[in-house]
């Protein structure tokens, strides 16, 4: 089984960036037509990711035209995928996202997760020190 692991370790790569479900990304895939090749671009939710070690898959949903779905399932380390670009990251609470299937417009759609959270919290903490500062020197001057 060693030999089974390393001959996978040597197919994986870490040339993807860090993505998981709930987020949009944009999947650069080799298409090969005859003899010639292109790079065919698929920008999509990740609905949901499984396997482990060089066996993982991901699959995407995006809305074509005329509001109908359109699931695809990639290989992660496949060397047809050329890119993986993370656009946005979903604030979610579930590891799978079928329940997309189903809806359509507003309830389809993330909510995108608050980058700046440290930032806010400082801001917010801040406000209050500026406030408690305010009580005492009004406090002061009675």
């Amino acid at each position: 089984m060693d030999k089974l692991r390393l001959a996978e370790q040597t197919l994986m790569n870490d040339k993807h960036p860090e993505f998981k479900t709930g987020d949009t990304i944009n999947v650069h895939y080799r298409v090969r037509e005859g003899e010639k090749e292109r790079i065919q671009q698929f920008e999509g939710l990740v609905i949901s990711r499984r396997g482990s070690g060089s066996n993982q898959t991901f699959m995407v949903r995006k809305i074509s035209a005329g509001n109908i779905g359109v699931e695809r399932i990639f290989p992660l380390f496949s060397p047809f995928v050329a890119k993986v670009e993370l656009k946005r990251q979903g604030a979610i609470k579930r590891s799978k996202l079928y329940y997309l299937r189903e809806r359509q417009g507003k309830s389809a759609r993330i909510k995108e997760k608050d980058q700046n959270r440290n930032t806010v919290r400082e801001l917010n903490r801040q406000a209050e020190e500026r406030a408690q500062a305010a009580q005492q020197t009004a406090s002061e001057e009675e």
